[in-house]
């Protein structure tokens, strides 16, 4: 499954993947396509089998603030979002860590990984700051080898505190701790903890204050110091930007960054996408690229394209949704460019080949320019587009071998006074394919 991994209909950003016995799950946040608010009064929770992470299963709402699809609302004190959960497990149970928008959070607890959840206690402390409204923001949890329970959180500083094992829910007192990752360079923390442990070295997966990037630091020890690393993945690098959330995890023998990008023309309609990412032997994580390849090695190209999967768009161009099934690139314009990485076209054929892209037309004539490898890179075809929708068809010559792949579009059109129209649509596009 390329990115983004889960079907098309499916808004899971702030993704936190765990593996538990042959399963990969993901939890996270909910949104909802066009809104103009982030996350939803439900969490969901979908997973696929360690040696098929691209066949995944939903498994419904696991815990709601609101009556949602039959499940009844799991808390009676609030009917607030939820954002951004994690989910451990300790001693056979599953506990999963909500935070309710500006609410005091809750601990639940089920036999099953999937959920659903059942309420088992709002945390327990003793601690006068912040935590009395709007606890424990995004938190995110690290079960260590030793048995201790170690829950980070924060937005704007981090904090961290330890957990009672046995009850799950109850901060130890004298664990608290403040600004675990500084809000100041080189960490420039903002928000979105979240604790993995690989060998004998803890990392924290974050959002600094650029908030398109997933930054990160190591200790050798869970309550710090940490030392900052780097940036892991960057969600804003030509593409349209917005806020980022994610983690890591090793599926098999693979290590993944798990992350979000934007859809809809807005921040607040988020996909959930995954890369491959390598942890070096002195533990650092050399950042990865955006690609379209989520679980893929390579794209192919003689299958269809949904034009979705782009993870290169400048130009003011974005990515929408139809209705559940129909998403498009749309308000592509004079200039804009549109990227995929990377298709493996194979070897060894000397036949032409045909491209088909399938558009639809907003009134304007122009040119997609198809470029392999880079924007301005070896062009091999020039496909000209009308005012209507249209199955666009041009000849080429024989591809070779792995390379991304790009459109440019371009138009003279002036419209009927003859003045131009700066940023006027030219067209939208659906998906195309590759012919031998």
């Amino acid at each position: 499954m390329p990115n983004p991994y889960l079907p098309a209909w499916e808004y899971i950003p702030d993704g936190e993947p765990r593996v538990f016995g042959d399963r990969i799950y993901i939890y996270g946040s909910h949104d909802r396509p066009g809104s103009d608010s982030f996350c939803d009064h439900c969490l969901k929770v979908w997973s696929a089998p360690v040696d098929r992470p691209s066949d995944w299963t939903c498994h419904g709402v696991s815990f709601s603030t609101r009556d949602t699809d039959g499940h009844p609302a799991d808390v009676d004190w609030t009917d607030r979002a939820l954002f951004a959960p994690d989910v451990v497990e300790k001693d056979g149970k599953y506990y999963l860590y909500a935070y309710i928008v500006d609410r005091k959070g809750c601990v639940a607890v089920s036999d099953r990984p999937e959920g659903p959840f059942t309420l088992l206690s709002q945390y327990v402390y003793r601690i006068e700051n912040q935590y009395d409204n709007g606890t424990f923001i995004d938190p995110g949890v690290l079960v260590d080898d030793d048995g201790r329970v170690y829950l980070y959180c924060g937005y704007l500083r981090s904090y961290m505190a330890e957990l009672d094992p046995k009850r799950m829910y109850e901060v130890l007192d004298g664990t608290y701790r403040e600004d675990i990752l500084p809000a100041e360079e080189p960490f420039c923390f903002f928000e979105a903890c979240s604790p993995r442990k690989c060998g004998d070295l803890y990392y924290l997966i974050y959002s600094p204050k650029r908030g398109s990037c997933l930054d990160y630091a190591t200790s050798e020890s869970p309550c710090g110091p940490f030392t900052y690393r780097g940036t892991i993945i960057d969600n804003g690098i030509d593409y349209p930007a917005g806020n980022n959330h994610g983690s890591i995890c090793r599926i098999g023998n693979q290590w993944y960054v798990f992350y979000h990008r934007m859809t809809n023309g807005t921040i607040t309609s988020r996909r959930g996408c995954v890369e491959r990412i390598e942890i070096l032997p002195d533990g650092t994580i050399p950042q990865v690229e955006m690609t379209s390849l989520g679980f893929e090695e390579a794209l192919n190209p003689y299958r269809p394209t949904p034009a979705d999967t782009a993870c290169y768009l400048t130009g003011g161009c974005f990515i929408t949704e139809h209705n559940p099934f129909v998403r498009v690139i749309t308000q592509i314009t004079d200039g804009c460019v549109m990227g995929w990485k990377y298709f493996d076209f194979g070897c060894g054929s000397d036949s032409r080949m045909t491209l088909l892209l399938r558009v639809r037309g907003c009134g304007c004539r122009g040119t997609l320019h198809v470029c392999l490898d880079r924007p301005d890179g070896p062009e091999i075809a020039a496909v000209p587009f009308g005012a209507d929708d249209a199955l666009l068809r041009a000849g080429l010559a024989p591809v070779e071998g792995r390379h991304a792949l790009y459109l440019r579009a371009e138009t003279d059109y002036s419209g009927w006074l003859g003045e131009p129209l700066r940023g006027r649509c030219l067209l939208e596009l659906s998906e195309f394919l590759f012919q031998r």
